[in-house]
């Protein structure tokens, strides 16, 4: 029987802590995002706090703990079926789970099973000093690396949207002279860009645009004074984590951290940050920043003449004609901060002109793809206001039947996810939202006989068989992990 209780216990606590540690991962390890910013915070109660309470109220009830733990392991294994994000057992989760096992065992013997969140909290606590302890380690080790590439030149890109795609305009650009190496997908915190330029930077780039993302203040700070670009660009800001930053005004002091680098000669600020142009510091948009009360100057280089279509976008900028085939209008923007780059660094006009011609999209990000008799827009990777009410009037120009699944807006108040569903029933015949987090306000602003909504994402293709049929576009507009 002791056998029993001691490995129903350690059973209990290795579940408990794959999903404490799962949900860490996808929240990039920071404990205070998970239990404050989880937008499913009921999963905490269902699948942590009420089994551990059950587990302990059966021990003290007379040691009838191994009887919650078959019942958690049924229910954990279904929630586990439900993500399309499961655990990645990376060193770090495997150096936890080894830390979890020592003592799991230990309090096993010591405490038998009236511990069961201890082994739990020194687990994390071991496995984070060790984690700090080789983070400077690969930090010490990434800054030698940067150094020893001569005459690197570095460009940091970073945006409340558009950033990943900015990196890889840049990136095309730039390789018909230089040989450039850009951060992989989106790579974007301190620790990616680290294992980035451990790993994977060739020794013989000349250019390394590296893409910089922030959850708070001070994320920008620390990338920008680690790899200390010579140019920067921050794009348009928009209130994407507004959670975090609470508001604007935080986001664009947050952004324009960018600028602390030692090494800066030349920053391209869009029109939405509200900054003044300075020797060094330029400006371009769309004279947007004209309709706030306190206008500020016209942006140095203005964007004018937008045509977005579903075989391409063209555009002005400074008088000057540019035509990609990059879907989406919003794209004029963050193909301007590329060309500016570009121009800075020796292409000349008809080289960028040239050059545009031969950009492909960026997967999942307002990428088109004819199959099966249907237009279909992947822009999953997409969740921003202005990006998904783009993709939207683009949907509006196909002359058939238009389908689009979403999930709405992440980590948005309810009035943008509320514009979100108003214009997608104006747009769409077919409306089919992905999960709970935004379905009620869809629910209120969206036809009935046009809503339909997707519980598991597992049956995705067995609904666009359903409900789609040969010559619909098909639009993917955001694509949220099942944990949101």
């Amino acid at each position: 029987m002791i056998l029993l209780d001691i490995s129903a216990y350690l059973f209990f606590v290795m579940m408990l802590g794959y999903y404490f540690i799962t949900n860490l991962q996808w929240y990039s390890y920071k404990l205070e995002r998970v239990i404050f910013h989880h937008t499913k915070t009921w999963w905490h109660f269902a699948y942590f706090v009420f089994p551990y309470v059950f587990y302990v109220w059966a021990e003290k009830s007379g040691g009838y703990g191994f009887v919650i733990v078959p019942v958690y392991a049924l229910f954990l294994y279904r929630w586990y079926g439900t993500l399309d994000k499961p655990l990645v057992f990376t060193g770090r989760i495997k150096r936890f789970f080894a830390a979890l096992s020592l003592f799991g065992v230990m309090f096993a013997f010591a405490f038998l099973q009236s511990a069961v969140i201890l082994p739990i909290f020194f687990a994390f606590l071991v496995s984070w000093i060790i984690e700090k302890m080789l983070f400077e380690g690969f930090k010490r080790h990434a800054q030698k690396k940067l150094e020893s590439i001569p005459d690197l030149i570095v460009i940091g890109v970073t945006a409340s949207y558009g950033k990943t795609s900015i990196k890889n305009f840049i990136a095309h650009l730039l390789s018909l002279k230089y040989k450039t190496y850009a951060t992989p997908r989106s790579v974007n915190t301190l620790g990616g860009v680290m294992k980035d330029i451990n790993d994977d930077l060739p020794q013989e780039t000349q250019v390394y645009i590296v893409e910089m993302g922030a959850r708070g203040e001070g994320d920008i700070e620390e990338i920008a004074t680690f790899v200390n670009p010579h140019y920067a660009i921050v794009g348009k800001i928009g209130p994407a984590h507004i959670e975090y930053f609470k508001t604007l005004e935080n986001i664009r002091n947050t952004k324009m951290e960018i600028l602390q680098s030692k090494n800066l000669k030349e920053a391209w600020i869009h029109e939405s940050v509200m900054v003044k142009p300075e020797s060094n510091i330029h400006t371009f948009g769309t004279k947007e920043n004209l309709n706030i009360k306190t206008p500020l100057p016209v942006p140095e280089s203005v964007i004018e003449n937008v045509e977005a279509t579903l075989d391409g976008t063209t555009f002005m900028v400074d008088g000057i004609k540019y035509k990609a085939s990059i879907l989406g209008g919003f794209n004029a923007i963050n193909l301007t901060a590329a060309i500016k780059i570009a121009q800075t660094l020796g292409l000349s006009t008809e080289e960028i002109q040239e050059r545009l011609q031969t950009l492909t999209s960026v997967p999942h990000r307002l990428q088109r793809i004819d199959a099966g008799g249907k237009v279909i827009l992947d822009d999953s990777f997409n969740g921003n206001i202005d990006g998904i009410l783009a993709s939207f009037e683009l949907a509006q120009s196909y002359k058939g039947r238009k389908v689009v699944l979403t999930p709405g807006l992440v980590e948005a108040d309810e009035s943008l996810n509320i514009k979100v569903a108003q214009r997608a029933n104006e747009v769409f015949d077919k409306v089919i939202v992905t999960g709970d987090l935004n379905y009620l306000i869809f629910q209120t602003h969206v036809e009935a006989s046009k809503l339909y909504k997707l519980e598991n994402k597992a049956d995705m293709q067995k609904i666009l068989i359903e409900q789609t049929q040969a010559g619909d576009l098909i639009l993917f507009a955001n694509d949220a992990p099942s944990f949101v």
